[in-house]
């Protein structure tokens, strides 16, 4: 864990909610000098606690009309079968997000579709033939809320 402090924080809270603030935004909030809070971003960047920027996109607008979850049983739990599969979804153009696992299934991939015809045919075509895959089930998605922030948790906090 990165030790942050409170300025830090209040850096990360700012850039969370909106990630295009500018340095003279970031600068009042967190009560430092713009280069001040400048140069403690570029440090939170260097140390691997800011990845990276995204823009959030309206599903509808690209095309997408149906998310689903997609729950992965895997034929064998060796490491090479994890990593193989792990590859293989994340190369999809329609995965949204991979995760592995505890529980019966060994991965749940939520991925974003035409419709339900889509979804059909990417389960088919794109997991069921892979000789890792054992099993699926998929359940689609009515509503999908993404927070827009992580919570910061510190050592003081635990």
């Amino acid at each position: 864990m990165y030790p942050l402090d409170r300025t830090d924080r209040v850096l990360l809270h700012a850039l969370q909610a909106d990630a295009r603030a500018t340095v003279k935004e970031l600068a009042a909030a967190s009560g430092l000098s713009p280069s001040a809070a400048h140069d403690r971003v570029r440090r939170l960047q260097r140390a691997g606690v800011i990845t990276g920027h995204l823009a959030a996109l309206d599903p509808a607008s690209v095309g997408i009309g149906l998310q689903a979850l997609i729950q992965v049983q895997l034929r064998q739990h060796s490491r090479a079968s994890l990593a193989s599969f792990r590859a293989h979804a994340l190369s999809l153009p329609e995965t949204l997000a991979v995760a592995h696992v505890t529980g019966a299934m060994d991965f749940l991939v939520r991925v974003g579709v035409r419709d339900s015809d889509h979804l059909r045919d990417l389960a088919l075509d794109a997991f069921t033939t892979r000789p890792e895959v054992a099993r699926l089930e998929t359940a689609i998605v009515y509503e999908h809320v993404l927070a827009t922030h992580w919570p910061i948790v510190t050592r003081d906090d635990a």
